[in-house]
């Protein structure tokens, strides 16, 4: 029943669908038959968190914090919000999300559209805390200090948070992704190590990062991850490149592009980082994960955990357990005993 209501969003544009379904989620969600207990093969320690399995919703979905708890239920093993400004901001103008349906991929200029760290942090300390639930933070638009905007963000939310993310990675927002750059990259994640200590949170920060890096820019992130002592980073964002593949008359659209193009430039970098960091820091893989198989080899690639939000857009959300159980077949074919066996083993 539920993915045949995800069918029928389809049929709506891509933005109202999506708020459709967060309406939907809100107030169904409790109703939602909580997923089985997961096979113990699939449960995951990273950055201090101790996970039932492998599988996230990443960021974009759920950008204000209105249903981690309905999307838990379906089975990920944690959900991700936002990301969140300090400030709450419209985003760019509509249309500014577009699908992709011949090359099962999207395209986003959304612009950090979200109701500000306030609204948020008063939903979550409604929560009963139950799973993983991260908080993506970023900077807004017309910021005079985009460094002390994430701080601020950290301020707010960080105690309502299983873990921070830092996205500085996002095409839709002028600038942002100067934030990437060594230096730069370095005072924020300075500030924002300095802003944990002063909280007294032992919360987690990770930081995502862009597709688009050459081997240098990731040589300058590695080095600056491994200073910082942070404990996770997310590969990858969505990307601005358009890959000749790409068949669907949307393709020329400006924005990020997610969904099965981005799959193998996305896995390209995360060998790259986890070549770099090792086990020092603990990768999360994303982008174009639609199956078992996408999530594997993104574990084999580096990854400890991976993350998903195009795919359930067009598969609905059943696909959750249909990962998780083609993962637990690939581990076993491939004579893992558990899922951790199988991290960085094509990047050794």
């Amino acid at each position: 029943m539920i993915d045949l209501a995800a069918r029928a969003l389809r049929l709506l544009p891509a933005e109202p669908a999506h708020r459709a379904t967060i309406r939907l989620a809100s107030v169904f969600g409790p109703l939602i038959p909580a997923a089985p207990a997961d096979d113990p093969r699939l449960a995951v320690e990273a950055f201090g968190l101790s996970f039932p399995n492998p599988i996230g919703l990443a960021a974009g979905f759920d950008k204000d914090a209105e249903v981690p708890d309905a999307m838990l239920r379906f089975g990920f093993g944690f959900v991700e919000c936002g990301t969140i400004t300090p400030r709450p901001q419209s985003g760019n103008p509509k249309p500014r999300l577009f699908r992709l349906r011949e090359d099962r991929a999207v395209i986003n200029r959304m612009g950090f559209n979200n109701g500000g760290t306030d609204i948020a942090a008063r939903r979550l300390a409604k929560r009963k805390r139950n799973g993983i639930v991260g908080i993506n933070i970023g900077a807004n638009k017309d910021s005079e200090d985009r460094i002390a905007d994430y701080a601020r963000g950290f301020e707010r939310l960080a105690q309502f948070a299983s873990y921070v993310t830092v996205n500085v990675s996002s095409p839709n927002t002028p600038g942002l992704r100067g934030l990437q750059n060594r230096d730069e990259l370095q005072r924020l994640l300075t500030t924002l190590s300095d802003a944990r200590a002063k909280s007294g949170l032992r919360v987690p920060l990770l930081l995502k990062i862009a597709p688009d890096l050459d081997a240098q820019a990731m040589d300058d992130i590695a080095q600056v991850l491994l200073e910082s002592g942070i404990e996770g980073l997310i590969v990858s964002n969505t990307t601005i490149a358009r890959p000749p593949s790409l068949k669907s008359a949307n393709a020329k659209e400006t924005g990020g592009l997610s969904g099965a193009p981005l799959f193998e430039p996305s896995t390209k970098v995360l060998e790259g980082m986890h070549r770099r960091v090792g086990a020092r820091v603990a990768l999360v893989g994303v982008g174009g994960v639609a199956s078992g198989v996408d999530a594997y080899a993104k574990i084999r690639a580096g990854a400890r955990l991976v993350q998903l939000y195009t795919a359930l857009a067009y598969e609905g959300p059943g696909l959750v357990a249909r990962i998780k159980r083609e993962l637990v077949e690939c581990l076993a074919r491939d004579g893992f005993a558990h899922v951790g066996d199988a991290v960085g083993v094509d990047a050794r």
